[in-house]
């Protein structure tokens, strides 16, 4: 079943210590977000992205106040902070108001470029 048909997108916390495991290990695409408890837009996401009809597998989760290793490795400078991460390869930033359309295209263009290792 493709995750458009699903009615909520799986969702995962992930940490300084599994993250770059899980995401190896994770078939498919995955939609990795940095947030922060203190940010309004960061809860938005939480609450509104994993419901929303996306082209990926699974929404990841990182908590920025609590993984700075990520962050520093990821290059984190504003929250909420997109990235995707397809067969374990790493195909960056995903730029893009915080909407299912806008999303969608920018998760394709995404895809659509040279895959990378994992920060």
């Amino acid at each position: 079943m493709t995750s458009s048909l699903r009615s909520r997108l799986p969702e995962l916390e992930l940490t300084d210590f599994d993250a770059d495991h899980s995401l190896l290990a994770f078939p498919g695409v995955t939609l990795l977000i940095f947030t922060s408890i203190g940010c309004s837009s960061c809860r938005w996401a939480r609450r509104e992205l994993p419901g929303m009809s996306l082209p990926v597998d699974r929404v990841c989760w990182v908590d920025a106040g609590s993984n700075g290793g990520l962050v520093q490795r990821y290059e984190v400078f504003h929250l909420p902070a997109l990235f995707v991460v397809c067969d374990s390869r790493f195909f960056g930033a995903v730029h893009a108001r915080l909407t299912a359309i806008d999303l969608t295209t920018a998760l394709a263009e995404a895809l659509n470029r040279p895959a990378e290792e994992l920060p």
